[in-house]
C-alpha cells in the first residue's frame, strides 16, 4: 500500500469520526421549549446535554402550570410544546410513554380496578371504596388542573371528557396530590391520577401510597412500552411544520441513544435499547 493510500484513508477515517461533532457545531440559534406537566426536569437535562454539544445553542425551558403549551409555539412565544396531545396545526415528534398512575393510600387494601371502573369513579358513579372490595370510605376524587396535558389524555382514554365532577378537588403539582393523598383520613380515602414516574418515585422511597394494577396488569415500565398497560400517554414534542434546523436537530438528539436515555431516567424510552 502506498503512503499517499494510507494517508486518504486516514483522512476518510478522520472526517467520519469527527463529522458529527462538527455537525452539531455548526447549528446554533436560541430555542424555547415550553411546557406544564411533570416533564421539566427530564426537558432541562435534555436541554443541557444538548447545548453541551452544540456550544453555540441556547436552549431556554418556559414552564408552568397554567400554560398553553401548544398555543405558545403557535403564537411563536416557544418554539417547541412539550405535551401528550397532537395538534392539527403543528408537527409531533414523540420521544417517550408516560404511563398514569391511579394513586392510593397505602392503608386502602382495593386490590385492582378495571378501566371502567377507573371511568366509573372519575365519572362519580362509584362514590365508595365498599363498591370495589375496598374499605368502608368514601371516594374523595382529586382531579387535575384544566389546562395539564394529563387531564385531557385521561379523561379521553376512559370516555369521560366533561364527566368529571366538578366537587372533585382540583390540585396541579404532583407532590400536592401525593402529600393530599397521603393526608386524606377515615370516613374519606382519596384517589389520583398521577404521572407514573413520580408515583414510582413516591413509592419506591417509602410515601405512604401505592399504586392500583388495572385490567389486573401492573403499572411498571415494561407493561407500559408494549401498551399492555392501557392508561399511558406519549411524550410529544410539537414544532411548527416549516422546517427548522436546530429544532430537527433536537429532536434527533432526543430521539438519540443518548438522548433517550436521558428520557429513560424518569420516562419510559421508546426503545428498550
Amino acid at each position: 500500500m502506498t503512503g499517499r493510500s494510507i494517508i486518504t484513508q486516514l483522512c476518510v477515517g478522520l472526517t467520519l469520526f469527527v463529522s458529527p461533532l462538527q455537525t452539531f457545531a455548526q447549528v446554533g440559534g436560541n430555542l424555547i421549549i415550553a411546557g406544564n406537566g411533570p416533564e421539566q426536569a427530564t426537558i432541562e437535562a435534555l436541554a443541557r446535554a444538548f447545548e453541551k454539544s452544540n456550544p453555540r445553542a441556547y436552549l431556554d425551558i418556559l414552564w408552568d402550570e397554567d400554560s398553553a403549551p401548544a398555543q405558545l409555539v403557535r403564537s411563536g412565544q416557544a418554539q417547541i410544546a412539550v405535551t401528550d396531545v397532537e395538534d392539527a396545526t403543528l408537527t409531533a415528534s414523540q420521544i417517550g410513554w408516560d404511563g398514569i398512575g391511579i394513586l392510593v393510600h397505602l392503608s386502602n387494601f382495593t386490590k385492582e380496578v378495571t378501566t371502567q371502573q377507573v371511568a366509573d369513579v372519575f365519572s362519580g358513579k362509584i362514590r365508595d371504596w365498599s363498591e370495589l372490595g375496598g374499605p368502608e370510605t368514601r371516594i374523595l376524587l382529586i382531579d387535575r388542573s384544566p389546562t395539564q396535558n394529563i387531564r385531557e389524555t385521561f379523561a379521553s382514554r376512559l370516555g369521560i371528557t366533561g364527566k368529571i365532577p366538578g366537587t372533585a378537588k382540583v390540585i396541579g403539582p404532583d407532590d400536592t396530590v401525593i402529600k393530599t393523598v397521603v393526608g386524606t383520613l377515615p370516613p374519606l380515602s382519596a384517589v389520583a391520577y398521577v404521572s407514573l414516574s413520580t408515583s414510582l418515585s413516591a413509592v419506591s422511597h417509602g410515601v405512604a401510597v401505592r399504586l392500583l394494577p388495572v385490567d389486573k396488569i401492573e403499572p411498571e415500565i415494561p407493561t407500559v412500552r408494549d401498551g399492555r398497560y392501557s392508561l399511558r400517554r406519549p411524550l410529544l414534542l410539537l414544532s411548527k411544520q416549516e422546517t427548522d434546523p436546530l429544532i430537527e436537530t433536537f429532536i434527533t438528539f432526543a430521539l438519540s441513544p443518548p438522548g433517550q436515555a436521558i428520557v429513560g431516567e424518569l420516562y419510559v424510552a421508546i426503545s428498550s435499547k
